[in-house]
């Protein structure tokens, strides 16, 4: 059997599952997830035949922006649970042969992280220069006209020191200076601390922002074609180009000092967030840190979750677009859903309801890619995006933009486990966000016992997968299709040395029969159950049932390379 967790690049083609701690597990009854409700759930996900986990930030936190606001590198915050918890969890973890990656946020902390606010006192002590300090402009204005992730000006005025600091998220994520040599070393050290305790590697926030322009030169302003104005709003953020705030030339001295520490550990992983002002630019980065084998391991790309439509051309164009930059040099990772965007199940679906064949077409179709796929939490079990009461909200960004956007809480609501008040996520009704009925109807414990449920689509193929290394680490090709095929279908073959798999999948709630692709050879290699492509080879036809799924042999692996 093929596992994709073998070796020191494991991490190539290996299933990664996305756990954002409040959401997942509530062991003490206070309404938030915590350590010790994943360590009792690990059984469930090792069950899922994944390979490795990213659990999201649960470091000591003000939780301003729920754990991506730092105070303490190497300590877990008290309502996550403790430090030997999560040596619990790791241990745990790696006895049932699951790989741990855990969040690192080194561009910026928390201003109430210690560093921060004993640089804020002066502009002359120890740690003066540890975050980006800069005199007003000489009408007492900010530096420059960088803007803020979040919007508004990307700097805050620090009246104890008479100086801006800068800030590419919320003013309380203060940015720290990694030009300072003493502040490369002391994130290199948090890193190591975790690197020691036995992590398997790091899901890198925010690469993207690491390094500043010292010159402070202003951004252009981005053409008005190309504004994010989706949301009856234009978001500020994107009416300049980023190009002196983020995505500094200067930044692979750094990622190279911080693959150093990496290779220390073999075996281990980087999997950076990388980001841009479009989706190419997004996939530029993602390659450019990754590239030549020197630098992080792979990148998280956002192309895939930022699509509103799931269509043929949609999923080829971006993934044909980084081979042809990459042009081997790099491995992609893709994901469909994360902690910051609407669930795929959603997204996707914004004029139908959403199918649970869809959910299971979702599964398929990420692992069937080319690279290292991310599953986010409840994906396994078609959760969708739930609209929330303003006064569930807990978003600052999505209480601001109310209600023309609800932020990110309706990606966030906790996992239902039973069908029950609380879900099973929490002894208590009063959880943190809000658990929707129809999220309760979906349960873990309803869909281990349904036949056709997404849930265990997803074990039983995650587990055919393990056995076809093809797609595993498998090269792509994508097929082409008369115009008279529908811009629902997507035809592609995964080959690995004579190894060669021919994916088929009707992304449409429509069935439909069309002229078989000619290097099709026999039967669906794997059992969809009702969704299963049939050939007939007498016909020279396949038959694609609503949201269809097939894999089938070639006639030869060379007719796939070619």
């Amino acid at each position: 059997m093929a596992q994709a967790t073998s070796g020191d690049e494991w991490w190539k083609g290996a299933i990664f599952y996305q756990i954002y701690p409040r959401s997942f597990k509530d062991n003490n009854g206070d309404g938030v997830g915590d350590l010790p409700g994943i360590t009792e759930k690990l059984d469930y996900i090792a069950a899922l035949n994944v390979d490795a986990l990213w659990i999201c930030p649960f470091y000591k936190s003000p939780m301003r922006d729920f754990g991506y606001d730092v105070a303490d590198f190497e300590d877990v915050d008290p309502l996550f649970g403790t430090l030997d918890d999560f040596r619990a969890l790791l241990e745990k973890a790696h006895r049932l042969g699951l790989k741990v990656v855990i969040d690192q946020i080194i561009s910026h902390t928390s201003d109430e992280h210690p560093w921060f606010k004993e640089s804020r006192r002066t502009a002359f002590n120890a740690k003066k220069d540890w975050y980006v300090w800069c005199d007003p402009a000489t009408d007492g204005s900010a530096p420059t006209n960088w803007l803020s992730r979040f919007g508004g000006p990307a700097w805050t005025y620090a009246i104890r020191r008479g100086q801006y600091y800068l800030h590419n998220f919320y003013a309380s994520q203060p940015d720290l200076n990694l030009h300072n040599p003493e502040v490369v070393e002391a994130v290199l050290n948090a890193m190591e601390f975790w690197l020691k305790m036995g992590v398997d590697g790091f899901r890198m926030d925010a690469v993207s922002y690491y390094l500043h322009d010292r010159q402070l030169r202003k951004n252009p302003p981005r053409p008005r074609g190309e504004r994010f104005e989706g949301l009856s709003f234009i978001d500020p953020c994107s009416m300049q180009e980023h190009r002196y705030n983020r995505s500094s030339p200067k930044i692979f001295d750094l990622l190279e000092k911080i693959r150093g520490l990496m290779d220390k550990y073999p075996g281990t992983v980087t999997l950076g967030e990388a980001s841009g002002d479009s989706s190419d630019k997004t996939m530029e980065m993602a390659i450019r840190y990754t590239e030549g084998n020197k630098y992080l391991h792979t990148a998280y790309s956002h192309t895939l979750i930022a699509g509103n439509e799931l269509t043929a051309d949609f999923i080829r164009s971006h993934v044909e677009r980084f081979e042809e930059i990459a042009q081997g040099k790099a491995w992609p990772s893709w994901a469909f859903s994360n902690h910051d965007v609407i669930r795929a199940m959603t997204r996707f679906n914004r004029e139908r309801d959403p199918h649970p064949d869809f959910a299971k077409l979702l599964m398929a179709l990420l692992t069937s890619l080319k690279g290292t796929p991310v599953v986010y939490q409840g994906e396994e079990l078609g959760m969708t995006q739930p609209t929330l009461p303003f006064e569930a909200l807990r978003d600052h960004w999505g209480i601001f933009l109310y209600p023309e956007w609800q932020g990110r809480d309706g990606a966030r609501t906790p996992v239902p486990w039973r069908d029950e008040l609380g879900a099973g996520f929490s002894a208590t009704t009063d959880t943190w966000l809000p658990v929707p009925d129809d999220h309760r109807t979906i349960c873990v414990e309803t869909q281990e016992h349904q036949k056709d449920s997404p849930l265990l689509f997803t074990r039983a193929f995650f587990e055919w997968r393990r056995t076809v290394p093809a797609l595993i680490k498998g090269d792509i090709v994508f097929l082409n299709f008369t115009a008279e095929v529908p811009h629902t279908v997507l035809g592609f073959i995964r080959v690995r040395d004579e190894d060669a798999v021919l994916c088929l999948f009707n992304l449409s709630d429509e069935p439909l029969t069309m002229k078989a692709p000619p290097e099709i050879d026999g039967e669906s290699l794997y059992d969809a159950g009702a969704q299963t492509i049939a050939y007939d080879p007498s016909k020279g036809t396949v038959a694609m049932p609503a949201y269809g799924l097939g894999w089938f042999s070639v006639k030869s692996a060379s007719m796939a390379a070619g």
